[in-house]
């Protein structure tokens, strides 16, 4: 796109800012309610500075034009709720799923502003959460592995014997295996 064509694209979009009916409250809130579809998501996000807004989108529209049906300064539910509480009911209540992290401030909004949607927990948060349960068990059977090392070297030095570790299939000891598996465990069977 050259200049002269973007700039005036932004002389169209910030012509009417002076009589645009959000912009008293803009800097806090804003709404578009014509916006809103079937399936939502809400989330938190920092646009600058650490300053935390909550923005509530149309999934529907795939981040393109007439996604956002609201953003709102800061993620006190209340707050929130007041704003997102603008939107009529009716509209509101057409909301079928709405998809949210595992925040309780965003369970809570999600709940009281729209009270027939389903609440699904986006998969991100659930694949966050399961890999570190996985890499707290991955990392507590290494330290039972090296526990277990340390003893068999122990019992090897006190019947004057050489400590002969196992070795694995793949050249590793279990130890060695525990320490260098961390990516290996996100892996597909075939890779």
């Amino acid at each position: 796109m050259n200049g002269t064509k973007l700039q005036q694209q932004y002389k169209d979009f910030l012509s009417d800012f002076n009589e645009w009916e959000q912009k008293s409250h803009a800097k806090d809130w804003l709404i578009f309610p014509e916006n809103i579809g079937k399936h939502l998501s809400i989330d938190e996000t920092s646009v600058s500075q650490g300053e935390l807004y909550t923005i509530l989108t149309n999934k529907s529209a795939k981040g393109k034009k007439g996604c956002i049906v609201a953003i709102v300064a800061g993620t006190k539910a209340e707050e929130v709720i007041k704003v997102i509480e603008k939107i009529p009911l009716k509209l509101r209540r057409k909301v079928s799923e709405i998809t949210l992290d595992m925040a309780g401030n965003m369970e809570l909004i999600a709940k009281r502003c729209f009270p027939v949607a389903i609440r699904v927990t986006d998969r991100f948060h659930v694949q966050k959460l399961a890999s570190e349960a996985l890499q707290e068990i991955r990392i507590k059977y290494r330290w039972e592995a090296i526990d277990a090392e340390n003893e068999a070297i122990e019992k090897a030095k006190t019947s004057k014997k050489q400590f002969e570790p196992t070795i694995l299939s793949n050249g590793d000891t279990v130890k060695q295996l525990l320490a260098r598996s961390r990516y290996v465990l996100y892996k597909k069977r075939t890779d």
